[in-house]
């Protein structure tokens, strides 16, 4: 991998941030089965807060599954079991009395493919604060202008606001679909290949966001694209699959370390394109 994909302006600071920054998330001895097919196994995280984690691997890993256990997406997937410790801020978001509506509202998820809800480009942003008992017409004005300021969105929407969604570009809409998230204030921001359905212009633009964005927030990202994890990446896990396909951590630290020095062999043989 060409050093020169490594952010190198930013080394420094994120050897300084990750090494005091608090863990938002901590995953512990996790295990996830669907039915009688495990397709994770013994998976240990810290995930820093307020950085950029990328997350790795050859297709059918594991890597999505992975992501939604952070905001227990799983559990909508017909008997899916989660065993170990899934810890949001020191809570265990696995226990019974954890309010899971809640929990969706501070670790918040953008898909794959932008998903906007046919309607208004307003009334995208304000769905998740009307959901949330927000209804004062005012307050939802300056919600909706703060998040798509936020997603880099207003200069080119506030003359469309009530334009629908499904009319603006893929690399809008998927913008659109992150200040929908950001609307409801979450701390951590789940990203499944943000940017594998848009071109590169756009998926530049999405990148530059998520660089801004962690600077408040924890993301998450999932990525098949290794240049783009070295590109926006602070700390990058790298996933592979054992034979009997469940999803395992072979690696896991600063994403300039994990591309230039590599500790797995698994690792340097995904990245130099020998396996995966």
């Amino acid at each position: 991998m060409d050093i020169r994909l490594l952010r190198g302006e930013f080394k420094d600071r994120v050897r300084d941030h990750v090494s005091t920054a608090q863990t938002r998330l901590r995953l512990r001895d996790v295990d996830l089965y669907y039915g009688q097919f495990q397709a994770l196994r013994g998976i240990s995280l810290d995930i820093s807060a307020r950085a950029i984690t990328a997350i790795i691997g050859p297709s059918g890993c594991g890597k999505s599954s992975l992501l939604r256990l952070f905001n227990r997406m799983n559990d909508l997937i017909p008997n899916a079991r989660v065993e170990g410790v899934v810890e949001l801020d020191g809570v265990n978001i696995y226990q019974s009395s954890i309010d899971v509506v809640q929990l969706r509202k501070r670790v918040g998820m953008v898909f794959q493919k932008p998903n906007p809800f046919p309607m208004s480009v307003f009334d995208n942003v304000a769905f998740g604060p009307r959901r949330h008992g927000h209804n004062n017409k005012a307050e939802l004005a300056n919600i909706v202008e703060r998040s798509l300021h936020q997603a880099v969105l207003w200069d080119e929407v506030k003359d469309k606001l009530n334009q629908n969604a499904l009319a603006l570009s893929g690399g809008q809409q998927q913008r659109l679909c992150i200040a929908r998230v950001l609307a409801v204030e979450p701390e951590v921001i789940l990203m499944d290949e943000p940017c594998s359905a848009l071109d590169p212009i756009a998926t530049l633009k999405i990148e530059d966001l998520m660089r801004s964005l962690s600077q408040n927030y924890t993301i998450v990202i999932v990525t098949h694209n290794m240049q783009q994890a070295a590109r926006v990446s602070d700390l990058t896990a790298v996933m592979m699959m054992e034979e009997d396909r469940a999803g395992i951590v072979v690696e896991y630290g600063l994403t300039e370390q994990v591309f230039t020095d590599p500790k797995s062999k698994r690792t340097e043989e995904y990245i130099t394109g020998r396996i995966g």
